[in-house]
């Protein structure tokens, strides 16, 4: 009877230790789990508050196997101000893209979003072997916004200064490195990875600023912008004469009164406005004008504009600066700030894309 007792006694410990093992093994796989940064780039996943989603592929996994190609591959690129071209590697030249576009004091996944868009928009043209907007043969790309801004190291040391730019340049560098190789894509093709400074509080539809619909480049809000970013409220005046003249209006007295004395981003029956909150379309003086149209005549920031008439002067105001569609940069670096990784600042600014390496693409190209 002792020994049953004992033997009882026993079972029910080796049991007890079971149970208490397991435990432990599944809480601590749990709380690794919770420690595991994830990004949505493809498989098995979750929405979460951002409306973007969570996979289990990590956004390291990607830029590691990418670094085979990147020896190889160099860009083309035409240095407006010596009006020669450059050839560069392409992790180089998107450091160079970055440290232009973005301030270097910015947040590092902001600025590691930024070196994901900006690859993303050369692959894109390399592959689709689009020379557009190029002045000189050879070149895939100028150095200015026309395609995308860049600065060689050069520029950059005058602009900071020698004893900054290691500084910085470890920065921009380490945001390259972290993200080496990864591109945006929709349907397995690189996406038109638009960006821009500052929203007027969200972004624009492709379709009601260049007239092209893209999936992925929807309307979203973009709160964080009017609360950090030095850009966002601008004011200009400019006399009705020039306002008229850039317009390519009649310069009379019939005309200038015509002018709505101001103008508030309101629907009416001269007015049209985007679900991004610009001025979609409007009429001056019987002529109809996109909002486009009169941001470019004007030079405005934004084409999130108001205006009043104060005797013989025009002033405007804008909201956010850029085309507004895409990626927010300072945007961007608000969502950074509140701790968001890269992968999701591209997730929320792109809809339904998926990270991927280049180097299949790039792979395919170079045996062209």
């Amino acid at each position: 009877m002792v020994t049953i007792q004992y033997q009882t006694k026993v079972r029910i410990a080796a049991w007890l230790g079971v149970v208490l093992l397991t435990a432990l093994i599944t809480f601590g796989l749990e709380k690794i789990t919770e420690s595991k940064p994830h990004v949505a780039i493809e498989g098995d996943s979750q929405t979460n508050s951002l409306g973007t989603t969570d996979s289990t592929k990590d956004l390291d996994s990607i830029a590691v196997s990418s670094q085979l190609y990147q020896s190889s591959l160099v860009v083309s690129i035409y240095l407006s101000h010596q009006q020669k071209i450059a050839r560069v590697p392409l992790e180089s030249y998107i450091a160079g893209v970055v440290a232009a576009e973005m301030p270097v004091n910015f947040q590092l996944e902001a600025l590691k979003a930024q070196a994901i868009a900006a690859r993303t928009y050369i692959v894109r043209r390399i592959v689709n072997h689009d020379l557009s907007g190029i002045p000189m043969k050879g070149a895939q790309v100028t150095d200015t916004v026309v395609h995308q801004a860049y600065l060689t190291d050069q520029q950059l040391a005058k602009n900071w200064g020698q004893k900054n730019f290691q500084t910085n340049m470890k920065k921009i560098n380490q945001a390259v490195n972290e993200t080496r190789g990864v591109i945006i894509t929709y349907a397995n093709e690189p996406i038109n990875a638009t960006y821009f400074s500052t929203s007027n509080g969200f972004t624009e539809n492709s379709e009601d600023y260049w007239g092209v619909y893209e999936p992925y480049l929807r309307s979203v809000a973009s709160p964080w912008d009017r609360k950090i970013s030095p850009s966002f409220n601008k004011t200009i005046e400019i006399s009705i004469t020039q306002f008229l003249l850039k317009l390519g209006l009649s310069n009379s007295k019939t005309t200038s009164k015509a002018i709505p004395a101001s103008l508030s981003i309101n629907v009416n029956s001269n007015v049209q406005i985007s679900e991004g909150h610009r001025i979609s379309s409007i009429k001056i003086a019987g002529k109809q004008f996109t909002g486009k149209e009169i941001r470019e005549r004007l030079a405005l920031a934004s084409s999130a504009f108001t205006w009043q008439k104060k005797g013989n002067t025009m002033v405007i105001q804008t909201q956010g600066s850029g085309h507004g569609v895409g990626m927010s940069q300072w945007g961007a670096n608000g969502m950074a700030q509140m701790g968001e990784s890269a992968a999701k600042i591209l997730q929320y600014y792109y809809k339904g894309i998926k990270l991927k390496s280049a180097q299949n693409l790039l792979t395919s190209y170079s045996k062209q």
